[in-house]
């Protein structure tokens, strides 16, 4: 089939989707979209054929920061598919190239949880910051624990893929946080036994069960409350909260409210008026009137989020100030401690020095 022609066909389709749901709303990191490349290199396809119809141009893929919509990643995902039939289990080989630091800091909140059960509630009480297009719920069995996934809300000529790909995906992460202690017990789907049914069973260490009542990974409860080699008892809760202030910025309305959901998300600290202003569909012009007319701008939003992170972290973790300004968005350790003591009056070390000796005095 000529990727060209299944291509338009697939983009009327997705276009009558579109105007009846809100999905193209919803924004993933373009790194999401570098990994599809990459993987789509290997198999012997060019980046134009991904590419074709998706409007994701090479200024956007060289910013690590940048942003696709749901849309542009499925016009990809249709493309990729098109270019290679022969390739069986085309999603489940993708989602086996995701990892941990794939996701941000909804995966960083993964590995730094207390056991698989407490990771896994994580997932799903933040689930629209990670990239899956199932959706996600917890299944807890007595003696065993694991993870639902719900494709029946993604458009059918792609639901199998991203099924796939989010079940891959899992059991990545699974593998990932448990560094390889954990067995998968069940693996079992919805979908007919395919030709590649032996693949996944390789990949998910246990035969997997076909024209299941549900898509489902499951192990051991004795296992999901074991606590991870990668537990982090300093940034739990911080990453916790910095997931929900994200998710809480996501449902927030006004222009600024986007604006702040891009800069904690995917472009990060580093974000220039120019690229939100373009992940925003508007010129910096607009952007930066539509700010003034909420009675802000987009250095104070930049400013006001730096300041709050840094506070948290400063007080929750025992991260060093060169990695923090970092993290910040600065080019260098003496810029950050600038703009602190702009904000606190201080230094950075003062500013956590007082804080250790109040937790003391109050203990």
């Amino acid at each position: 089939m000529n990727p060209s022609t299944f291509g338009c066909d697939l983009a009327r389709l997705w276009d009558s989707i579109l105007a009846m749901t809100n999905f193209d709303s919803i924004l993933h990191p373009v790194t999401i979209c570098q990994v599809m490349l990459n993987f789509a290199a290997n198999l012997g396809v060019d980046e134009a054929t991904c590419l074709q119809e998706t409007g994701i141009t090479q200024q956007v893929l060289k910013d690590s920061d940048g942003l696709i919509t749901r849309a542009q990643e499925m016009r990809l995902v249709e493309n990729m598919i098109a270019a290679l039939p022969q390739v069986s289990g085309l999603g489940f080989q993708l989602g086996l190239q995701y990892s941990v630091a794939t996701f941000g800091v909804w995966g960083f909140a993964l590995r730094t949880s207390r056991t698989l059960r407490e990771a896994a509630n994580l997932a799903v009480r933040y689930l629209p910051l990670s990239t899956a297009y199932c959706e996600l719920s917890t299944i807890d069995e007595k003696i065993d624990f694991g993870m639902r996934l719900d494709a029946s809300a993604i458009p059918k000529h792609v639901r199998q893929f991203f099924l796939e790909r989010d079940a891959a995906t899992g059991v990545n992460l699974l593998k990932e946080l448990s560094l390889a202690g954990v067995n998968i017990k069940v693996a079992e789907f919805q979908i007919p036994t395919p030709e590649y049914a032996h693949f996944m069973e390789q990949a998910c260490g246990v035969k997997p069960i076909f024209n299941s009542s549900r898509n489902a990974i499951l192990f051991s409860a004795e296992d999901a409350d074991k606590a991870l080699p990668t537990y982090d008892s300093h940034l739990v809760r911080l990453l916790d909260e910095q997931c929900r202030l994200q998710l809480q910025r996501r449902h927030t309305t006004g222009v600024s409210g986007k604006v702040r959901e891009l800069i904690l998300g995917p472009l990060g600290f580093v974000a220039t008026l120019d690229a939100v202003a373009n992940a925003l569909a508007m010129s910096a012009r607009s952007l930066r009137r539509k700010l003034e007319l909420e009675d802000t701008s987009f250095r104070t939003l930049i400013e006001e989020e730096r300041r709050q992170l840094a506070l948290q972290l400063l007080t929750a973790s025992d991260m060093k100030l060169d990695e923090l300004a970092i993290h910040l968005g600065y080019t260098d350790t003496a810029s950050f401690n600038r703009a602190f003591r702009r904000w606190m009056q201080c230094s950075p070390g003062e500013y956590r020095k007082n804080q250790n000796v109040s937790d003391k005095e109050t203990l």
